[in-house]
């Protein structure tokens, strides 16, 4: 009797999203008679149950449901769930802010909001904060994950206000499984080969070891080898007129002239500089006034060829911009070896002893356009300025010329080359076991992540550089194809190659719970749930010696920092079966974050203050017939602010993704310093630092829905949920920066430009307290099982529909942004829908996936914003870009996979990625990185791709 409620229990845990088929197997629940079943934890919940039929909506992938996917990493496995938006993509790390990371988010709050954990534990964070690395994360020892998608700050504290993914390992395993896998796409590859094995059965020999290896590699993709991301120059078809748009860098090879000279007026007389309040003559330290000085710009390749810019150049302005993206490696090169080793030991009947460790070492390659030099001094008496600078000046400026400068791209010396080699540990030990019928689990879990980030070369060393280019013994205002296998040695000899910098994130945490039953009522048993944690932090920044000694070309030294805190938490859950098919769940948590310290730089003082929070959440689950099952919770949430967003110092963070014209912008609103804008559209220095200020984030969400599950398979749920945020901590996007300059004039900053010593402009992107943001949408599935005479068709179906996602404009009280549907502010997209449907057809020893992916369609970004649009036929003719914007079409996917089974023991797989070939969508959206023409963080840059995979057991 007891085996078929169990049985009961679990298939409609299995609609209603406490659970899957392969997430609890037989030996999950262990009956023992008919009078004891295992009780089991979930994910959401600190209280160990029999009953698995709850409020909460989780998802349960599990490992054959993975292989059914046929993807090769964690990272890739999040990014086929329609919940999943706004994560961070292995794209991103070609010039954007990838850093060689790769996260998860939830509802498309961002992945600092989303706690991912390893076995119901956290793991060591890559940003100071909660945002874990996916890439940490070996796919080969996974056994299951499982995705909550409501909010849970009152169990888990900070960090899972958008929910958690839980990644429970391997474990009980007493053969050895073989696997080895190889991709083809065009152009590239990537393989794989693991091995797991364990040894000992704990339900009779009282204990189990288990050991798995693994090892990945993935080969680069360039953006020659895809004629959607070959060029930054684009033609295209708007209102019946064709255009061209072109987003390059003045940064040019050949190389761009920069000629200063002083205005006379009308006259012929010198202008000098005034005073604007006063009116009278600014003057230098020798005390002579100050001349108004101009810049004649211009490409001296193109001036000697009729006014023509290079074939790998198009015009900007009166100089030539460098088309880098045909430079590019789209796709970065990876590899990653990981180990996972757990044991587990029964110490009586009751007391278990377990410990585990998993240690990954990955690197991410990515190589970018070749370095932009900036503006530098050449010598005026110099061969390569008498040759062609000079000559093609007019008479105005030759005469009261005072320096020439230069704009070169150091093609011949390589793409810029950074490895980012992250080696990551995470080691747990414990006691679990049962006192009298309470379940107890006591843990200590130490973790540590360390990246190094060495540049391998392009990145010229300034003396040897600055030798070799003033010297006139390589000619920057020559075509590159004209340089001699010499010359560009001699440039290649001068990159520099080393470590530049290394980030170190630690943690020590320490907790326990404690659950089990406190009363029965007529309508079932009360469950009571209790525990505590403590966490000690530590994030530090230390420079490569290249680095401090500012040895690489106009580079400064940033400033080293190492960042602690300590926090603590409590929390109690209690279950209350109100009528015998109405449970109520509540859960209450208090958490204290300590002050930041830097040992570094404030004499081991806080930084800023500890900040405490208590959150809670109450849900409750409503049963009117066996088949449907109602749902809805309520809760409060927090998240104190990373380490960094509070301590970091000001620090160099590369250059804006976008180039922007400054005069224009900045002229608009008469900003103070558009003095030091650039002639030029051009990309701008960025600085990033900490906010002591920071207020903690706080929201409230709730939820509601419904899951009908039938005796036949079919399945069908429809949850709607809420998220409201306040004091919500965002870094400024570049374009909300320089398109709203009046807003943010503070963050409007000046620095010197080592290569000429000018005064230049550069933006801040500190974190704000942006103040609120809304998110609301649904998620549904359809589940439909058909037994076929040749087989059985199983069919998924499920989606996210985002119904609001919006956020408050910084300094106003009633004025919403968003990127709903459409490239917004912060430079991303909200899709409106995501669906995937997953089809899996069974007969005999053979089963066949087709997998379909799709999301919505969403409106462009402004042409003008990352491109100077000119009509196709005549590149002189220039346009409002700003006037023109497309619309993305809906981007849909196909994947198919033929599993054949061989014995009991042996398994073989063939499978084809995005089956029909498709070609990511045109964008003008030039933000995610280097990459123009797509966005890789919505589309696969792959294209089809062919992969073969076996597996053995024995």
């Amino acid at each position: 009797m007891l085996n078929q409620k169990v049985s009961k229990a679990v298939r409609l845990a299995i609609a209603f999203g406490a659970a899957s088929t392969a997430a609890f197997s037989a030996n999950t629940f262990a009956a023992e008679g008919d009078e004891q079943v295992e009780r089991i934890e979930v994910t959401g919940s600190a209280i160990k149950r029999t009953d698995l039929e709850g409020a909460l909506p989780i998802d349960v992938i599990s490992a054959a449901d993975i292989a059914k996917t046929g993807v090769t990493s964690v990272p890739d496995l999040i990014a086929t769930l329609p919940s999943m938006q706004g994560f961070t993509t292995a794209g991103e790390s070609v010039g954007g802010g990838g850093g060689g990371i790769q996260t998860a988010s939830l509802r498309n709050i961002g992945a600092e909001y989303t706690l991912v954990l390893l076995n119901g534990r956290r793991m060591p964070s890559a940003d100071s904060g909660g945002t874990i690395n996916l890439n940490n994360i070996p796919l080969a020892a996974v056994k299951r994950v499982e995705i909550l998608k409501d909010g849970a700050s009152a169990l888990y504290g900070s960090d899972a206000i958008a929910g958690v993914v839980n990644f429970i390992l391997k474990d009980d395993v007493q053969d050895t499984t073989v696997s080895a896998r190889f991709d083809k796409p065009k152009d590239t590859s990537s393989s794989s080969i693991s091995l797991t094995t364990g040894f000992g059965d704990l339900s009779s020999d009282g204990f189990n070891i288990l050991a798995s290896v693994s090892y990945e590699e993935q080969d680069n993709l360039q953006s020659i080898d895809r004629d959607f991301a070959k060029t930054g120059f684009i033609n295209f078809e708007h209102g019946g007129q064709n255009y061209l748009a072109a987003a390059g860098s003045v940064n040019a090879i050949p190389g761009n002239a920069y000629v200063t000279y002083n205005t006379r007026d009308a006259d012929g007389n010198f202008v000098y500089q005034k005073d604007a309040d006063t009116g009278e003559f600014l003057l230098d330290a020798d005390g002579n006034k100050k001349n108004v000085t101009a810049t004649h710009s211009f490409n001296p390749y193109a001036t000697k060829n009729g006014g023509t810019c290079h074939e790998t150049s198009a015009p900007s302005g009166t100089a030539c911009q460098f088309d880098y993206t045909s430079t590019l490696q789209i796709q970065p090169e990876t590899e990653r070896t990981s180990f996972f080793l757990s044991g587990v030991a029964e110490i009586n009947d009751t007391t278990e002893a377990y410990s585990s460790l998993s240690y990954t070492d990955f690197s991410l390659t990515s190589r970018i356009a070749p370095y932009p030099t900036g503006t530098f001094t050449l010598p005026t008496d110099s061969s390569v300025v008498q040759a062609n600078v000079i000559p093609h000046l007019p008479a105005n400026v030759l005469a009261d010329m005072t320096r020439v400068a230069a704009r070169w791209r150091t093609l011949p010396g390589g793409n810029r080359t950074d490895e980012r080699n992250t080696k990551t540990s995470h080691f747990v030990a414990g006691l679990r076991g049962e006192i009298n019928e309470w379940s107890y689990d006591v843990a200590v879990t130490a973790g540590d992540s360390k990246q190094e980030n060495t540049r391998i070369t392009g990145y010229p060393l300034t003396e040897p550089f600055m030798a070799l280019v003033t010297s006139g013994a390589v000619d920057i205002f020559d075509a590159p194809e004209n340089l001699s296998d010499e010359q560009r040695k001699m440039v290649a000899d001068t990159m520099f190659s080393g470590l530049w910098e290394t980030t170190d994130t630690s943690m020590l945490a320490v907790e326990g719970k404690l659950s089990g039953a406190i009363a029965d009522l007529d309508a079932g048993t009360v469950y009571l749930g209790v525990g505590f944690d403590y966490r000690q932090s530590e994030y530090s920044l230390t420079n490569g010696k290249g680095q401090n000694d500012e040895i690489v070309l106009f580079e400064s030294a940033g400033t080293e920092f190492d960042l602690d805190r300590d926090g603590y938490g409590a929390f109690a859950e209690i279950i209350v079966p109100v009528l015998e098919n109405l449970e109520v769940t509540g859960s209450l948590r208090y958490d204290n974050i300590g002050g930041v310290t830097d040992s570094l730089r404030t004499g081991n003082t806080n930084v800023s203050d500890d900040v405490n929070d208590t959150t809670y959440k109450i849900s409750a689950s409503y049963r009117p017939t066996d088949e449907l099952l109602l749902r809805a919770s309520y809760g409060t949430g927090f998240k104190a602010p990373t380490m960094r967003q509070i301590g970091a110092p000001r620090l160099e963070f590369g250059v804006t993704a976008t180039a922007y014209d400054c005069n224009a912008l900045l002229g608009a609103t008469n900003h103070p310093l558009k003095q030091f804008c650039n002639p030029e559209k051009i990309q701008y220095d960025v600085y990033r630092e900490g906010n002591a200020n920071l207020s903690p984030e706080e929201s409230e969400q709730y939820s509601v829905g419904f899951v009908w599950a039938g005796d036949s398979g079919t399945s069908f749920g429809v949850d709607y949920w809420n998220i409201e945020m306040t004091n919500q901590v965002r870094r400024l996007e570049p374009n909300q920066i320089w398109f709203d300059s009046a807003t943010y004039a503070d963050k409007f900053v000046t620095k010197i430009d080592n290569g000429t010593g000018d005064t230049v402009l550069a933006i801040i992107r500190s974190a704000q307290n942006v103040g609120k943001s809304n998110t609301s949408g649904i998620d549904w599935h359809f589940d439909l099982t058909n037994e076929l005479s040749f087989g059985t068709l199983k069919t998924s179906i499920q989606g996210t529909y985002l119904i609001e996602d919006e956020s408050l404009k910084v300094g106003t009280t009633d004025e919403w942004d968003t990127s709903l549907g459409q490239v917004g502010p912060d430079e991303q997209v909200a899709f409106r829908n995501i669906i995937s449907v997953n089809n899996t057809l069974t007969h005999g020893d053979f089963t066949h996936s087709l997998n379909i992916r799709s999301r919505s369609g969403y409106r462009d970004a402004a042409v003008g914003v990352a491109f100077r649009v000119s009509e196709a036929d005549d590149v002189t003719k220039t346009v409002d870009g700003n006037l023109i914007q497309k619309q993305v079409p809906v981007y849909t996917l196909f994947d198919y996979r033929l599993g054949y089974a061989y014995g009991d023991n042996a398994n073989f797989t063939f499978g084809i990625k995005n089956l029909f070939d498709k070609e990511p969508p045109l964008t003008f959206n030039g933000s995610a990185g280097h990459q123009v023409g797509y966005d890789p963080r919505y589309a696969d840059a792959y294209g089809r791709t062919f992969y073969v995979q076996a597996d053995y057991t024995f």
